[in-house]
């Protein structure tokens, strides 16, 4: 596997706790990195998970894991864990993973998923919808929309965003989250190819 084979690519470094006694990443710790550039990668989607598999009706559950030792991380060595999504079946999707320091690859694995019905754990036929963002990722296309506009059109899905990072997660009172300028800023919303907006800001004019 080529680095330029993965549009994803994320980097992370070897931390004390994953050393052995030899002092190099303990085995089982590449399979924990496999599954954090797995979460990286829904990121590259610009799909939040939780909320998107509610739209999508289903769940991605691993069927199959494998991972293939060919050289040894070390304490402190930066890696970049590539992912990409290979194929994809009726119900299931295979992912490739490629882990690197440098120009040495050291790990590749493989990752099947089933998307599943999550009350009965039964497979489903991957939504069509799935099917087209993961195709379109792997082939180049962007992920998300940009659409500007005035708060009228905008204001509901900004508001809703912002509320979630600055007020649920930061601590922000709700009254200084908003403010006046609000009404005669140019405003941005991000949304993803489900139609949920993921990112916002807003342009202000200070003077004509």
């Amino acid at each position: 596997m080529q680095r330029q084979n993965f549009r994803c690519m994320h980097r992370l470094r070897v931390r004390w706790a994953e050393v052995d006694m030899q002092k190099i990443v303990f085995n089982a710790h590449y399979l924990m990195y496999i599954d954090t550039a797995m979460s990286e990668y829904w990121r590259a989607l610009a799909l939040p998970y939780e909320a998107s598999m509610h739209i999508l009706g289903g769940e991605m559950y691993v069927k199959k894991a494998t991972v293939e030792y060919h050289a040894s991380a070390k304490l402190d060595d930066t890696l970049d864990v590539g992912m990409r999504c290979a194929r994809i079946g009726n119900s299931s999707c295979v992912f490739e993973a490629a882990i690197y320091c440098g120009d040495r690859l050291l790990v590749t694995g493989e990752l099947i998923y089933v998307f599943a019905d999550p009350a009965t754990q039964t497979s489903t036929p991957v939504p069509a919808a799935l099917r087209a963002i993961l195709e379109g990722y792997e082939a180049g296309a962007e992920m998300v929309e940009v659409r500007t506009g005035d708060w009228n059109a905008l204001g509901r899905d900004a508001a809703r965003l912002r509320t979630a990072v600055f007020v649920r997660e930061q601590g922000i009172p709700a009254d200084a989250e908003a403010d006046a300028l609000d009404t005669s800023a140019r405003h941005a919303v991000l949304y993803n190819r489900l139609g949920q907006p993921v990112a916002t800001g807003r342009l202000l004019q200070q003077a004509p």
